[in-house]
């Protein structure tokens, strides 16, 4: 179970986003745009050994015209994680766990095979905000009649490749073969449409618009199609 502390992180969450997000080839800012970010939502996975963070991120840019709520998975770690390099964001330090490691976490195995086990039913998506407490507004999908359930033994990352509005990420069997599937996590909410050919699962959330009105979509699906 995921502990939420409250207490401080120096630079804070949305200052570390502010000066990642304008690298990523997703973000539809303008060139030489600074974003101004705000918390809009989210959910929260538990690490079953109880020591990385898992939390889906989402954030308002309102430094454009319109305002545009981007998805972002992080990770937070107590060191390094090895080979995993292209994937930090930064590092803070936290109130009361000191220095942590911060990973847009479809480069971290743990969150990577922590979204699949909620797309498999395997676990529960927590509250963002709260100790112990089931999110039951995140909602994990099939495709359909007849659609198939997601295999056993899936791990990932492997190959991570960023879209004009998502990241989509191999994922595939660990000792033995088997098909390899393609994990999608949209960045840009509400752009995402879980139509691919072999979808099998899908997530659903929610998040707040600035005017405060309740905005749903896609978060990430599991498919078979080809990479």
């Amino acid at each position: 179970m995921a502990v939420i502390h409250r207490t401080t992180m120096s630079p804070g969450k949305l200052e570390l986003l502010s000066g990642w997000l304008p690298s990523r080839p997703w973000y539809r800012g303008g060139e030489g745009a600074v974003p101004q970010l705000s918390k809009a939502g989210g959910y929260r996975l538990d690490d079953p050994e109880g020591e990385v963070g898992v939390e889906f991120m989402v954030v308002t840019d309102g430094s454009g015209d319109a305002p545009i709520a981007y998805q972002v998975p992080l990770t937070y770690r107590g060191a390094p994680l090895k080979g995993a390099e292209e994937g930090l964001i930064g590092t803070s330090e936290h109130g009361v766990l000191g220095r942590r490691w911060i990973y847009d976490g479809v480069h971290d195995p743990v969150l990577v095979e922590q979204l699949l086990a909620l797309l498999a039913g395997r676990t529960t998506a927590q509250n963002q905000n709260a100790s112990d407490a089931p999110d039951p507004t995140v909602d994990v999908r099939t495709a359909g009649q007849g659609a198939k359930g997601v295999p056993d033994g899936l791990t990932g990352p492997g190959k991570v490749r960023d879209t004009a509005g998502a990241t989509v990420v191999t994922v595939g069997r660990a000792f033995e073969e088997g098909p390899v599937l393609q994990l999608t996590v949209t960045r840009v909410l509400g752009t995402e449409a879980a139509t691919a050919e072999g979808l099998l699962r899908q997530v659903l959330a929610g998040w707040s618009a600035p005017d405060g009105t309740g905005e749903r979509g896609v978060f990430a699906f599991l498919s078979s199609a080809d990479l």
